[in-house]
């Protein structure tokens, strides 16, 4: 069978500060980009589930997780963990063994040089993906060069009006390739569960981007438009409003509430009006992307265009290294917080 499907290329969205003002290298050492996850609970103490906090350097997260069935002798599938996390970095995640009537294992066996476990704990119910208040990220940009000044002015609007909340670029693979696979898996091409989830993530990630990028170049991306539907601040809850009032404009200007985008699948729009007209726009140019999500059975969903950059610190050391201290919520990128101030 020949698969013929368009190619698609990854843009360079459009920035919401201005064209980044500083060049530097990230990830020169994994310590140059430290990530440390924020549960959104406080484990019990007790149950069949043990919830351990590693710290692991240079390693990706489903390799600790067969690791950790292997020691723990029970099944990958009782193995679970609330994200993914980069592997070119020290991040400090959490994990959960179901061990129904056993006891913990020495868990400071499990230790190499590269993982190390800070903290177990019981807890009923196993890790779910997703159950995450946020990250904390301490960054390190090396051999910085560029415009200081303009670069201060792009982080203080950062800090005082949010950031656009693309997708970064690890969501869509080696040079971006995850979204033409997921156009040959729609036109036909065997591929294994885990891929199929990746280039599904990918293809709606790559739709949601289009539109965002649109509503940033309209300067309306965290303005308010006629049936847009809204997130509120730290919470996955959305409401609906077929025109802005006065208190919809005074909570999107506190940053309470933020303008949401299409996440593609079956179902209802969620959205009217400009809205609509907006996002249907984008979503005709890509048929083969949104038919093919539509018979994958995703279900839509929506995201907020807009996210706040929470405790946003900065300091230059020297003339050529920027260090970065920031929170941000669950599901959202420090790289599209970089990428408006630095070139890598």
């Amino acid at each position: 069978m020949t698969i013929n499907t368009q190619t698609i290329e990854i843009p360079v969205w459009p920035y919401v500060y201005g064209q980044p003002s500083g060049f530097g290298k990230i990830r020169s050492i994994p310590e140059d980009f430290i990530v440390k996850e924020n549960l959104a609970f406080e484990p019990s103490g007790a149950g069949e589930h043990a919830f351990l906090q590693i710290e692991k350097t240079g390693e990706n997260t489903d390799y600790v997780a067969r690791q950790l069935a292997r020691f723990a002798n029970v099944r990958q599938r009782d193995v679970s963990y609330a994200g993914l996390k980069d592997r070119h970095a020290v991040t400090t995640q959490w994990f959960s063994v179901w061990l129904p009537g056993k006891a913990d294992p020495d868990w400071s066996q499990f230790e190499t040089d590269t993982m190390k476990v800070l903290h177990a704990v019981r807890h009923a119910r196993k890790l779910k993906r997703g159950v995450l208040s946020g990250n904390h990220f301490t960054l390190t940009v090396r051999d910085w060069q560029g415009d200081k000044d303009k670069t201060i002015q792009q982080l203080e609007g950062i800090k005082a009006n949010g950031m656009a909340n693309y997708y970064g670029s690890q969501r869509f693979g080696n040079e971006g390739q995850n979204v033409n696979k997921a156009l040959a898996m729609f036109a036909g091409a065997k591929v294994g569960r885990e891929q199929r989830s990746l280039y599904l993530s990918a293809a709606r990630s790559y739709l949601f981007n289009q539109i965002l990028a649109c509503r940033v170049t309209r300067k309306n991306w965290n303005q308010p438009l006629a049936g847009d539907t809204y997130q509120f601040d730290l919470s996955h809850s959305c409401f609906k409003s077929e025109l802005p009032d006065a208190e919809i404009i005074r909570r999107l200007e506190i940053r309470d509430i933020h303008p949401t985008g299409a996440l593609w699948g079956k179902g209802d729009a969620g959205v009217s009006a400009d809205t609509l007209d907006l996002e249907q726009g984008i979503i005709d140019v890509y048929p083969e992307l949104a038919q093919g999500l539509i018979a994958c059975g995703v279900d839509k969903d929506r995201r907020a265009l807009r996210v706040n950059v929470q405790d946003l610190q900065w300091q230059f050391v020297n003339d050529t290294t920027l260090k970065l201290d920031f929170t941000l919520p669950a599901g959202s990128y420090a790289t599209s917080v970089l990428r408006e101030i630095i070139e890598v």
